[in-house]
């Protein structure tokens, strides 16, 4: 691998007798990895069920690195959302900030949901993710990713952050900027990423990066903290940025990134700013990465509350609707999955039902592709569950379900969106709509006539392979 000379250079001034190691660590092949889905899974479960030759990575809670050949994204509990596929190193932004249930968070930079998805998690379905990328294109995959991994209290986002910061004054308990950036941490996984860098690329990103943080800072709450990371090593990017912060926002604290069991090889941050964390492939099996770890000071008077009206741009379901709604849930759904729609409030947009946290912001202003959970659409006197409400739910929230094991070729066949037969045993209700499952684990809809399961899995999702 040809490394660019300028980049080689400054290494070699920030490493010194660490740069062989360094250089020669661009000759193994990189690490792949996978982080469980503690929504619907444990990881000890998941240890017992993985069809794939699991590692523990020592510094991730349930994070494991896999072999390349075993391909989990071709597996049906890919499928059914039970882990997601991530470089080892960029699981740690969210695995370090401490993000409990209940809490406000926000993700400003989150596509295509790595991030997000880990967030989302700690949440377990209480407080709010605001979950926010500034190009609609990779929104997309942001929101599908937040769907699979079945998250029910996220905000999707498109806006710009200087809108976000006038919606948003002191609002979040918990922000991670997982900065735009050069990308030099990423050389080994994607070689299309030195054809991109250029001697001026880290200054260009840093004024970017310089603005994010202020941004980032105003929407944080006094006690509040945020996590600020990068994959690349320029200490422009990196250290500077942070120096930068805590020069025009002294409310601001960096706090060191605690180490211990599985941090060992935690690189301490340069110039004076030794509390950062640099994660460098030569100490550990993973990429490039920076993280700092920074708390604004202060007494907390309370979440800020202003500017959040009431209105959804939808309404509540009339007596009509409501009353589709009843039947649907009633037949389907067992108490512990009624709970799930019975918390919140329901909103009703254009035939679309959507179920959102009630202290869920409406934002007006800032265009966003989803609001809470999509349960589905009401037609012609009927309701049609959405591919999003049967990620959101456990198997045993559905009294009706076609449950069959995760290695029946109809499941390949289901997730191809083609037409399958079930028998008599395999289902729980002899006709209409059935929640599919593989080994115990929802993957969509299906509608059972006469022992064919008619294929609504959402076809944008289908395996492709």
């Amino acid at each position: 691998m040809k490394l660019p000379v300028i980049f080689t250079e400054r290494m070699q001034r920030i490493l010194g007798t660490e740069y062989a190691a360094f250089e020669k660590s661009y000759e193994q092949p990189r690490k792949y990895g996978l982080r469980v889905n503690t929504l619907k899974i444990s990881p000890r479960e998941f240890e017992r069920i993985a069809p794939f030759h699991l590692t523990e990575i020592p510094w991730i809670p349930g994070g494991y690195f896999y072999e390349e050949q075993d391909a989990p994204a071709r597996h049906p509990f890919y499928y059914a959302g039970l882990y997601y596929l991530q470089e080892p190193s960029a699981m740690t932004p969210a695995s370090v900030l401490d993000v409990k249930p209940g809490d406000r968070v926000l993700d400003l930079c989150a596509a295509p949901g790595g991030k997000a998805t880990a967030l989302g998690a700690k949440l377990q379905g209480q407080g709010i993710l605001v979950a926010n990328d500034i190009s609609a294109s990779r929104c997309k995959a942001l929101l599908k990713n937040l769907e699979v991994f079945g998250v029910p209290n996220a905000l999707v986002a498109n806006g710009i952050p200087a809108r976000l910061q006038e919606r948003f004054p002191e609002y979040f308990d918990r922000i991670l900027l997982d900065a735009p950036c050069s990308g030099e941490g990423m050389f080994r996984k994607d070689a299309d990423t030195i054809r991109a860098w250029y001697p001026d690329k880290p200054a260009e990103c840093a004024a970017l990066q310089r603005e994010l943080i202020l941004r980032a800072a105003d929407m944080l709450r006094p006690g509040g903290r945020m996590l600020y990371s990068t994959c690349t090593f320029a200490p422009e990017e990196n250290e500077e940025v942070i120096r930068f912060l805590l020069e025009q926002r002294p409310e601001m604290a960096l706090l060191k990134i605690p180490r211990g069991p599985g941090r060992e090889n935690f690189g301490p941050g340069l110039e004076g700013m030794e509390d950062c964390v640099r994660l460098w492939p030569h100490r550990l099996e993973g990429e490039g990465h920076f993280l700092a770890l920074l708390e604004k000071q202060g007494q907390n008077a309370g979440l800020q509350e202003k500017g959040f009206p009431a209105q959804t741009g939808g309404k509540a379901p009339n007596r009509e609707e409501k009353a589709l709604l009843d039947d649907f849930f009633d037949a389907l759904l067992t108490e512990a999955g009624k709970e799930k729609t019975q918390a919140g409030r329901l909103d009703v947009h254009a035939g679309q039902v959507y179920w959102e946290p009630e202290q869920m912001p409406a934002v007006p202003g800032i265009p966003f592709l989803r609001r809470g959970l999509y349960l589905g659409e009401l037609k012609k006197g009927r309701f049609e569950p959405g591919q999003s409400l049967a990620m959101a739910l456990q198997a045993d929230a559905c009294a009706a379900r076609c449950d069959l094991p995760a290695e029946d070729e109809r499941i390949f066949r289901y997730l191809r969106g083609e037409t399958i037969e079930v028998g008599e045993k395999e289902a729980s209700l002899s006709s209409g709509w059935l929640l599919v499952c593989a080994g115990g684990y929802p993957l969509g809809w299906g509608k059972l006539v006469k022992g064919k399961l008619k294929n609504k899995y959402h076809p944008g999702w289908r395996m492709r392979h």
